[in-house]
């Protein structure tokens, strides 16, 4: 699969997470472990299609951290509204098959926020590749 392509899969792919996203945000139904690893699946297909379209490799990984520094390494590190990011890591893997400590509290509006923010950014730096 040609780069440009894998990227736009993995937008798409995240696009679900999204879907999702906004059809439960604000259910009391719906836990916030639950939100939480929407919102870290969604963040971290969307990096990985950055990544995958300036062609850098990286491993099988939920660490939001460790693909921000990658991204940082190929110029493209992320402005500082993200530096939180990394945040949402645990929701990808612990609280997946762990207790959620309910005395955490994930702000939902701004988890879901930062992935739409994260998003627009991403796909400003995919169309301003696509013109050079």
């Amino acid at each position: 699969m040609k780069k440009r392509e894998q990227a736009l899969l993995l937008l798409r792919k995240a696009a679900q997470d999204e879907a999702l996203l906004d059809e439960v945000l604000t259910s009391d139904r719906v836990g916030d472990e639950i939100i939480g690893f929407h919102c870290q699946q969604a963040a971290e297909k969307i990096l990985k299609a950055l990544l995958s379209d300036v062609g850098v490799r990286f491993r099988k990984t939920h660490e939001i951290g460790a693909l921000m520094a990658l991204m940082a390494e190929a110029g493209y590190a992320l402005p500082d509204q993200f530096e939180d990011l990394d945040l949402l890591t645990p929701f990808g893997a612990i609280y997946r098959y762990e207790d959620y400590d309910e005395g955490l509290s994930l702000n939902r509006d701004a988890a879901r926020a930062s992935v739409r923010e994260l998003r627009a950014w991403v796909e400003a730096r995919l169309r301003e590749r696509s013109h050079q």
